[in-house]
């Protein structure tokens, strides 16, 4: 190979580098968005003042839940796909929350 292409191969793979990097960012933080907004409607849950208030936000909190657990997968699946096998640093980062409110 020659200088030239050695050069122009080190330049591809470290763009390569740097949009796995990106990528894994933006997982990160739709994750932590998701988690964010989990986390809004649990605290919300306790002063709901009815029976038909703490239904809708039981359903948010599902919806948001679902959202969150995705955003968790999507991280998980892409970090697998960069050679990052172990995720204990994402559960200690994200922990998941719990299934229900209250």
């Amino acid at each position: 190979m020659s200088e030239r292409a050695a050069e122009t191969h080190a330049r591809i793979v470290r763009e390569i580098v740097k949009e796995k990097a990106v990528t894994l960012g933006r997982a990160g933080e739709r994750l932590e968005a998701a988690l964010a907004e989990v986390a809004a409607i649990a605290r919300a849950w306790p002063a709901a003042g009815d029976a038909a208030e703490h239904e809708r936000l039981t359903a948010a909190y599902d919806r948001a839940w679902r959202a969150a657990d995705t955003a968790r997968q999507t991280l998980l699946i892409q970090r697998e796909a960069v050679g990052l096998r172990h995720h204990r640093d994402v559960e200690q980062q994200f922990p998941r929350p719990p299934r229900r409110p209250g």
